[in-house]
């Protein structure tokens, strides 16, 4: 993969957002990359339901994909993927080519990996980690607990650790 790519699906691994959400962030979106506190702004009218605006903390890993990244950068289109002939911005379609492309490359079965899995993964990850779901959600940008819910299945050990800590 190159810069781009990396930085691309890394928004959608790191920020949990959906492919469009990734394809369609302008340079501006990206703020402070060298700064305290990196984060990147979802904007309402590029999300699902198109009405709230998402603020998300860079995890190092993605702050470090869109400082290389931003190093190729060029030409005054203010979409931070640009697409094709540097019009616009990439469409999602391309962005799931890309990802087919790599998989074949390095000979993954690509039934059950789409562009959608980086959301998906990353939503699993943070529950598995015990993040309460409100906090996910108000990243996930979910309208409601039980559509992020549909993203999280409970694990056998999940089970166990909540009745471990029942300590009375």
């Amino acid at each position: 993969m190159q810069g781009c790519d990396h930085a691309l699906f890394g928004v959608c691994l790191y920020a949990a957002a959906r492919i469009n959400e990734s394809c369609t962030l302008l340079k501006g979106d990206v703020i402070g990359t060298r700064g305290v506190r990196p984060k990147l702004i979802i904007r309402a009218y590029n999300t699902k339901g198109g009405q709230d605006t998402r603020e998300i903390q860079l995890h190092p890993k993605l702050n470090e994909y869109l400082s290389e990244y931003s190093q190729e950068l060029k030409g005054r289109n203010p979409h931070l993927f640009p697409g094709r002939h540097g019009l616009g911005h990439i469409h999602k379609t391309s962005a799931d080519r890309i990802l087919r492309e790599a998989l074949r490359r390095v000979d993954l079965d690509e039934g059950g990996i789409s562009t959608h899995s980086f959301r998906r993964t990353a939503l699993t990850w943070m529950s598995n980690s015990g993040i309460p779901l409100r906090r996910i959600q108000s990243i996930s940008g979910h309208r409601s607990l039980s559509a992020l819910e549909h993203y999280l299945g409970i694990t056998d050990q999940q089970k166990e650790n909540a009745i471990s800590m029942l300590n009375f």
